[in-house]
């Protein structure tokens, strides 16, 4: 789950990390005024979505005055903001926040991460801030900092004061690299986080290290164990199939193909979508209903995908052990019950109670097309999708 920047400030303040003087506005009357709050000669309104690269695409903004600040909140309200990290679809705006300008002497980047070949927290820094981290690796390699946080003893401050020596910190300041390492760290661990993000990471002119930027990411399989943080979530900046999904306990990703996916486990959903890609199709998302898929939950996993406009045929795979096929048979005939549809339909089912299941299908009277193998389904599924759209493309050919 991601958040938004001012939460992730706030959040990294509470572990003192010092951030920037700033306060959120919904309307851009609220937006000058919390410039007079804050006081001070200039302000910097940043629009708060879930993407980097706000600043290049026209989201973040210098002003002078509480009028600017209006004026720009006025033509950030309402729009999509389009970077390269949200498609051309882009992401609404519907909140921004006001900063107090902060005098910049020297830009860093500072990351935390999960390094899965060490199995440990993997820290990431460099001299050179303000870019992402992908220019930084591209453009300047050398400029990388990495050290591994050993989980028994956690972020020990010797490894900080390296780590401030090599960004070429003056020993003055090793003391506040020190705060903000440990602060990042704490964070991260304390919160189950999967990724922490300063960047930029500055240096004032009068010698403070403030995180002007922050960004921060949280395990989904780990907020029941913090509901402060999962209070955080905003659903306008999420995929809305993927929250629908969430909401009801489904493990989905939407994509931009027109076949769906209905399989349970995560190895066989990927499979599956690649044997749709192998036969000339296209998935449309990737979705695991899980081990123990009752007939309601399969509807509901139906449902969900015919809520896609761009599905033309679903393609459901389950390989029963821990499932059972005639539950899942009963879920798929109980959603083409409730569900009008004319999109094509192809099943497979191998495993447990298989007879029970295709028995189910084939006594629906329903036009479900099954299959015996993953590659006959998946093959059945893109042949039906084009033959659905050949016979769309001559009824209006004749129309």
């Amino acid at each position: 789950m991601d958040i938004h920047e001012y939460q992730a400030k706030e959040i990294l303040s509470n572990f003192g990390v010092a951030v920037p003087d700033g306060s959120l506005a919904y309307s851009p009357e609220q937006a000058a005024y919390r410039a007079r709050e804050l006081g001070g000669e200039r302000w910097v309104v940043k629009a708060q979505v879930h993407a980097g690269g706000r600043g290049k695409a026209g989201g973040v903004k210098l002003c002078n005055s509480d009028i600017e600040i209006q004026d720009v909140s006025e033509n950030l309200f309402g729009k999509k903001l389009v970077t390269h990290q949200t498609g051309p679809e882009g992401q609404g705006i519907y909140r921004v926040y006001v900063e107090a300008c902060v005098p910049i002497e020297r830009e860093l980047y500072l990351g935390f991460v999960l390094d899965r070949t060490s199995q440990r927290v993997m820290i990431v820094a460099s001299a050179n801030g303000g870019m992402e981290i992908e220019e930084i690796s591209a453009n300047s390699p050398d400029s990388l900092v990495r050290a591994t946080v050993e989980p028994a003893v956690g972020l020990r401050a010797f490894q900080c004061r390296q780590i401030a020596f090599k960004l070429g910190f003056e020993p003055g300041m090793v003391q506040q690299v020190v705060r903000t390492l440990q602060g990042c760290y704490r964070a991260f661990t304390e919160l189950d986080a999967t990724m922490v993000e300063v960047n930029p990471l500055v240096v004032t002119t009068d010698n403070r290290l403030i995180a002007l930027d922050a960004k921060m990411t949280f395990d989904d399989n780990a907020l029941f164990r913090h509901p402060q943080i999962s209070e955080l979530r905003d659903k306008s900046q999420e995929d809305p199939r993927e929250s629908r999904a969430a909401d009801r306990g489904l493990n989905y990703v939407g994509l931009t193909g027109n076949i769906g996916c209905i399989v349970n486990g995560a190895g066989l959903a990927m499979a599956t979508m690649d044997t749709i890609k192998l036969a000339g199709g296209e998935p449309a998302n990737f979705l695991d209903i899980g081990g123990g898929a009752t007939p309601e939950r399969v509807a509901k996993a139906f449902r969900l995908v015919l809520s896609d406009d761009n599905v033309q045929a679903i393609l459901v795979n389950i390989f029963a052990g821990i499932n059972r096929c005639d539950w899942v048979a009963e879920g798929v005939v109980q959603a083409l019950k409730e569900v009008e549809t004319d999109i094509p339909v192809v099943v497979r089912l191998a495993g447990t109670n298989v007879e029970a299941g295709q028995k189910i299908l084939s006594q629906s009277g329903l036009p479900i097309i099954r299959a015996g193998t993953l590659n006959e389904a998946a093959e059945r599924a893109v042949t039906a999708w084009r033959n659905d759209q050949s016979q769309a493309t001559i009824l209006r050919s004749t129309s």
